[in-house]
């Protein structure tokens, strides 16, 4: 009985010796939500994308962007934060788009900032993220 029991507790720990620095290599994700028309919503949500990469270094961190609903204005082709998507995006953020958004405000890819990435349902991204342990942010 005490061989199986130091037998098990052997074998747990030989686990937990290869499991652990696997589970601290791990990149940290970060969601950030942004779905009503306020350009300074838009602006906070960028400002967290620059200030998270910042803090925990860009190469350590998945950040992506999920703009939904009346957020749409912000991923536009003629919104005046293009050149802040732009910079969000060279800096290894994700930017997603949602395509229900979309279909419902009748909006093409063709209306939307060229470089964006498109997700089916920006609330079920969100949901999905969140479930694998990711942070949720709504500026």
């Amino acid at each position: 009985m005490i061989r199986r029991t130091f037998f098990h507790l052997l074998l747990a720990s030989a686990m937990l010796a290869i499991a652990a620095p696997a589970a601290m290599a791990a990149k940290a994700g970060v969601v950030i939500q942004v779905s009503d028309s306020n350009p300074k919503t838009w602006n906070q949500a960028l400002n967290v994308i620059k200030n998270v990469q910042k803090a925990y270094g860009k190469d350590n961190v998945d950040v992506e962007l999920v703009v939904f609903g009346m957020g749409s204005g912000m991923l536009k082709l003629d919104s005046p934060l293009a050149n802040r998507i732009d910079d969000a995006l060279a800096d290894g953020a994700q930017v997603s788009m949602c395509e229900n958004t979309m279909k419902g405000q009748k909006l093409t890819k063709a209306d939307m900032h060229p470089k964006i990435g498109y997700v089916k349902a920006g609330v079920i991204e969100i949901i999905e993220k969140s479930k694998e342990g990711w942070t949720v942010i709504r500026p």
